[in-house]
């Protein structure tokens, strides 16, 4: 039973960092998904395209084959070649696209059997795990970098500044109940 939720729990954790990350690059113009700052920063695009290559890399026959394929340039992920927004949306649902279908074809039966990724062994779990590590922290620069490159323009994606009190009367004024954290914030962001 534990298995079950853990499935159903990490899909809704992945799905609303995927939704913050589209949120986030819904605010800007165009051309911003492509301002790097300086030579050691990434632009949104190159995060974008970086956070595909290793989904792709990772989930593609992830139970069979090691995680870091053959195919995959993890270096040229880091260079611009994406060039339009739209380019950009295709790249990233092509990378959540993978990576949900492999979450979602997974029996809880699964999640203790070993995969490798450059031949270090994890449990499904410990591979799933290592990626809710990974895609949050760059969906931290997403949404960080798109906040800056905002200013004073930009609509809060969490509680916004000085509205904790407010936040926390309206959760306190609820009944007590069990319930994933994102199946109110999913809603709060659509």
């Amino acid at each position: 039973m534990i298995n079950n939720q853990y499935l159903e729990s990490i899909k809704k954790q992945f799905l609303y960092y995927k939704t913050l990350g589209e949120k986030a690059m819904e605010q800007l113009d165009p051309e911003q998904l492509f301002i790097s700052v300086n030579d050691d920063t990434n632009s949104i695009a190159v995060i974008v395209n970086h956070l595909s290559g290793n989904m792709l890399s990772r989930w593609t026959d992830f139970l069979t084959t090691d995680g870091e394929k053959e195919w995959r340039n993890r270096d040229g992920e880091f260079e611009e070649i994406i060039k339009t927004k739209e380019a950009l949306l295709t790249v990233w649902n092509e990378g959540w696209e993978c990576f949900f279908d492999a979450l979602n074809s997974l029996t809880p039966e699964q999640l203790e059997t070993i995969i490798y990724i450059r031949n270090e062994g994890h449990t499904v779990v410990e591979a799933i795990n290592r990626q809710l590590a990974h895609y949050p922290y760059h969906i931290g620069q997403i949404v960080f970098y798109a906040k800056m490159l905002k200013r004073d323009e930009w609509n809060s994606l969490s509680i916004p500044k000085n509205k904790s009190n407010t936040y926390n009367a309206d959760k306190f004024s609820k009944e007590k109940s069990i319930k994933n954290f994102t199946d109110d914030e999913l809603n709060r962001l659509k």
